[in-house]
């Protein structure tokens, strides 16, 4: 014979009174706009916390910033000494690392038709996908051939100053 289970359901309060339910749903009342009162009082105190900290933020970022002008400064005058005249791109202190790296060749057009058809009427064709579109590859490997172009811009030799300060990973 096969058993058969019975479903229970966890005890809940049910009112007894119909003075009780009057009395249950004003505390239902008073327990919610104490749950708004109290979600308001925490959005007010989160919402005050940026205003309190801008001041103080402002004041490191202006900081930051004046600092990061006089490293390069400093580390840009004394290159040669700091890179071991030219044999390393970087160059460790005691609280971290300056870095001088050099960006990745690259090109740039606007007004796609009109440089094409300039790079045509230049004979510089080679510059010009079948599917006629620039060949930055090209450009990038020749980039005397293209200069003076309308429309082309090179950026060769772009450098850029990294300042990593000394972290305790912990």
């Amino acid at each position: 014979m096969a058993t058969q289970r019975l479903k229970t359901r966890a005890a809940v309060y049910a009112s007894q009174s119909r003075d009780d339910v009057a009395a249950e749903i004003r505390a239902i009342g008073d327990l919610t706009r104490s749950q708004t009162r109290l979600q308001a009082d925490m959005n007010d105190a989160v919402a005050a916390i940026p205003a309190q900290s801008q001041p103080q933020l402002d004041a490191l970022k202006e900081r930051i910033a004046g600092l990061q002008e006089g490293v390069p400064m400093w580390c840009e005058a004394n290159r040669h000494e700091l890179t071991n005249a030219g044999r390393s791109k970087s160059t460790q202190f005691v609280t971290g690392a300056v870095k001088w790296r050099q960006r990745p060749r690259s090109v740039a057009w606007r007004g796609v038709d009109a440089v094409i058809e300039a790079l045509k009427r230049l004979g510089l064709g080679r510059f010009v996908r079948e599917k006629l579109e620039i060949n930055k590859e090209a450009i990038l490997n020749e980039p005397d051939a293209v200069r003076g172009v309308a429309g082309i811009t090179l950026q060769i030799g772009v450098e850029d100053f990294v300042i990593t300060p000394l972290e305790v990973e912990g």
